[in-house]
């Protein structure tokens, strides 16, 4: 895992410009803490910063094709899982290799295949090729946008990056924000291409875009087709048994430290059992692989269910990692930690958004920072909920009647921090629009039911969409502290088969995840097995919220906070009490923190 930036243009010549890249290259150090390089052409400048996983010493970036003048310049982040296979098939092409790694496998792939290569690669991976003899910039992105690129046009060409404060390094583009931006930020919609930053975009995933001098192009290499499905239930449950099991040997490979997340469900439980499994039959049968859940101080007294959450998790997590048998540690966090200044500034630098869940990403930040001390690489169960619909909008009626994103029903308004009305920026009218264009996108089947098609609706809204800020909240805060985390159930095969499935075998045991639940029987105990559906954990502590309310009140008392808030629907949330305060409600507080932090970080243009 790494770090990538650079730019190319037509228009200036990039080899006196050292400082420049230099700068954006530094800005991307805690995604790649162990080396870092550049590499300036007459059109070009390229920036890496590497996170050593494979091939410790023979994987160094930029990569180009020869050690003079060469034709090709690669820089890439994330993992190619199909490395070895397409190693084998380069090699009978007549390509030679120098390293073990999968950087040198992509950028042979890109020489044999130029444009087409993404199509041949299966993992997460993110890179920008730099084609000398061509004059021509390819960026890349895995299918399910695993991995983050941001691009935006400068003199002549544009520049790309990991993350977007790498590109303000670059003097052509600033922190700038406007109306859409803001509406993209807090609307709660995850659009792919459009940013909170105006004039930065994302490379969408499964996308490609291509400068040359006639201009930029994008495409598609890769997005969810509706096909007819002709399996039975038993054939199901074996195709998804082979698919994750296929999918979690793939992402052991490591020259470094490697654990898994273990939070107590079904889906870590499973995918950890799978890589124990694996772990043994090619290390012995006493290996154990390492596992690592959160808690919070107060929750084994003080555990309120709320509108996500109903239960503790520590127990289940702790009896999953015995049966499973792992060496299971558990990271318990304070309110003092999560209230930190300094860890909440670092995690909206992270993501570069005010956009966050404030205290789950706080504790997430810190799992990762504990987690590093003993791995480089985390294996996580994120996805399961989208590609097996383990969500409460997959089953609930009204979720299925409304007319809008489902999970706008639990998050809403309450979630969201409310916007000052004056800023008159038309959010329902937005979201009505963005609604209607997220549905044209999604595929039809010849004879399909009405029912069945909404069933297929809400699971690409919550491929494409909710799935996409999960993914980001977890490269962010896991790369600020160093941590690779891979996530097998984004494994695009395991994606296509399980979206062409039809609702009656999604839900054959009248439960979410029927079939994870089938395939599981057995890697978990049957407490986990049979457990409902429990979101990421949040401290209930009341000096936490007592203290939220304070760090609230100080964000308040800037001008541009409460430029941008609407302080008369804040203010009952400031004055509940501490150990009433409602988990929407207290949103609304993190929100207001954050938006504090990042305009201090930040100081953006506000073009309202």
């Amino acid at each position: 895992m790494c770090g990538i930036t650079g730019w190319a243009s037509f228009h200036s010549d990039a080899r006196p410009q050292a400082p420049v890249i230099e700068a954006m290259t530094a800005t991307l150090a805690p995604r790649g803490p162990d080396a870092g390089g550049v590499w300036l052409g007459e059109r070009a400048a390229i920036g890496h910063r590497r996170l050593a996983v494979i091939d410790l010493e023979g994987g160094v970036q930029p990569m180009t094709d020869r050690p003079e003048q060469p034709d090709i310049v690669l820089t890439y982040s994330g993992e190619v899982y199909n490395h070895h296979q397409l190693r084998t098939e380069l090699r009978a092409r007549g390509h030679a290799f120098r390293t073990r790694s999968d950087t040198e496998v992509v950028l042979r792939a890109y020489a044999e295949w130029g444009e087409a290569v993404a199509e041949h690669l299966e993992g997460m991976f993110a890179f920008a090729v730099w084609d000398e003899g061509a004059q021509r910039l390819l960026l890349v992105r895995d299918r399910l946008g695993v991995k983050p690129l941001f691009w935006a046009t400068v003199d002549g060409g544009l520049a790309f990056a990991s993350e977007p404060k790498a590109l303000f390094a670059h003097p052509g583009i600033r922190p700038r924000v406007d109306a859409d931006g803001l509406r993209e930020a807090y609307s709660l919609l995850f659009n792919t291409g459009p940013t909170v930053w105006s004039g930065v975009r994302e490379v969408e995933p499964g996308g490609v875009l291509v400068l040359d001098r006639g201009g930029i192009l994008e495409r598609r290499y890769w997005q969810l087709e509706a096909t007819d499905h002709i399996d039975d239930q038993d054939t199901a449950i074996e195709r998804i048994r082979s698919l994750v099991g296929a999918a979690a040997r793939s992402q052991l490979e490591a020259d470094v430290p490697l654990c898994s997340l273990l939070s107590g469900g079904i889906d870590s439980t499973v995918l950890t059992a799978l890589l124990a499994d694996e772990l043994r039959r090619r290390e012995g049968p006493d290996a154990r692989i390492r596992s690592y859940a959160v808690d919070y101080s107060d929750q084994a007294e003080q555990f309120t269910g709320d509108v996500l959450r109903t239960g503790h998790d520590t127990p289940y997590a702790i009896e999953a990692g015995a049966f499973i048998g792992t060496d299971h540690s558990t990271v318990v966090l304070d309110p003092r930690a999560l209230l930190d200044p300094e860890h909440r500034k670092a995690v909206v630098v992270a993501r570069d958004s005010p956009i966050g869940v404030g205290d789950m990403d706080t504790s997430l930040y810190l799992l990762f920072g504990e987690i590093r001390k003993h791995s480089t690489v985390a294996l996580s169960g994120e996805a399961a909920d989208e590609v097996f619909c383990g969500y409460p909008w997959f089953h609930n009626p009204k979720a299925l009647a409304a007319e809008t994103f489902p999970w706008l029903l639990v998050t809403g308004d309450e979630a969201a921090m409310p916007l000052n009305p004056e800023l008159d920026l038309r959010m329902g009218e937005f979201r009505d629009d963005t609604y209607r264009t997220a549905l044209a996108a999604v595929p039809h089947l010849d004879g399909e039911s009405p029912s069945e098609h909404r069933r297929r609706e809400m699971q690409h809204l919550s491929l494409t969409r909710w799935l996409r800020q999960l993914l980001h909240r977890k490269d962010r805060l896991s790369m600020a502290q160093g941590l690779e985390v891979r996530v097998p159930y984004c494994d695009h095969r395991l994606v296509e088969y399980a979206f062409t499935t039809p609702w009656a075998l999604k839900s054959f045991d009248g439960r979410e995840k029927s079939l994870l639940r089938a395939m599981g029987a057995g890697l978990a105990p049957d407490s986990v097995l049979h457990r409902p559906k429990n979101h990421y954990p949040a401290t209930h502590h009341p000096d936490y919220n007592r203290g939220l309310q304070q760090l609230a009140r100080d964000a308040l008392a800037t001008e541009q906070v409460r430029a941008l808030a609407d302080e008369t629907r804040i203010k009952p949330c400031l004055e509940t009490p501490p150990d009433r305060l409602e988990w929407g409600h207290r949103l609304r507080l993190e929100r207001i923190v954050d938006l504090a932090l990042w305009l201090d970080h930040y100081r953006p243009e506000l073009a309202l």
